[in-house]
């Protein structure tokens, strides 16, 4: 990928979809956050532009189906489960020779410690269904905490697991995301999306455990140390 290439990140005014902008702009790749109110985006672009160290790319805001146009070639998912299916059913005509990079994690409602997967399997599955195999999707980015993401003082402390149908498509994304410092595997076809979404409600359940230290855990893969 084009280091200069503008990415889309729909849901782009969330806290997932924030952290991430603020980070790709720092890396100098420009960015473009989608959003159903164009307004709200475009405020909340100016203030990530706002508090971005100098030298960064730059970030604007606009709703989501504009958001999809400028893109060059890759438009990350970072809204609600509840939003995934209708707004990729409204940005496909509009992903024509590019690639979805889907962080959606289903969820259960009311209760972040599950998921409800759909029929498909997963999230990364069921768009892809949607979409159709012409458009290329990769699942990514499921199991970092937003609180992460935002704290751009300090680095990415989990690895990032890939998946997808596409080769060439997922090691485009691989290579996007580690622009961001961390390492990115290639974790098998869109079906393994089933595992690494359900990842998502145990580090959340571990996170807001009593029993730990921690917050805000990630996934590491430990190669031995032998």
């Amino acid at each position: 990928m084009n280091e200069n290439n503008k990415i889309a990140i729909l849901g782009g005014t969330g806290p997932q979809g924030k952290g991430l902008a603020k980070r790709f702009a720092m890396v100098g790749v420009p960015v473009v956050i989608g959003s159903r109110d164009s307004v709200r985006a475009a405020e909340v672009a100016a203030e990530l532009n706002a508090a971005l160290p100098q030298g960064s790319a730059n970030i604007e805001g606009m709703e989501n189906l504009e958001a999809t146009k400028m893109a060059n070639e890759m438009v990350i998912l970072s809204v609600p489960y509840s939003a995934h299916d209708a707004t990729l059913a409204d940005i496909k005509p509009l992903l024509s020779g590019k690639i979805l990079v889907d962080i959606v994690v289903p969820l259960a409602p009311k209760n972040p410690k599950a998921v409800v997967m759909p029929p498909e399997g997963s999230a990364t599955e069921a768009a892809q269904e949607l979409l159709g195999d012409e458009i290329s999707v990769v699942g990514a980015l499921h199991n970092v905490s937003a609180v992460t993401l935002n704290n751009t003082e300090q680095p990415i402390n989990c690895d990032v697991l890939v998946c997808g149908n596409q080769l060439e498509a997922k090691k485009s994304v691989m290579a996007l995301i580690e622009k961001l410092g961390v390492k990115a595997y290639n974790a098998g076809l869109a079906e393994s999306a089933r595992c690494i979404e359900a990842l998502t409600p145990i580090l959340i359940r571990l996170n807001i455990s009593k029993e730990v230290s921690f917050t805000h855990a990630g996934v590491t893969i430990a190669p031995p140390v032998h």
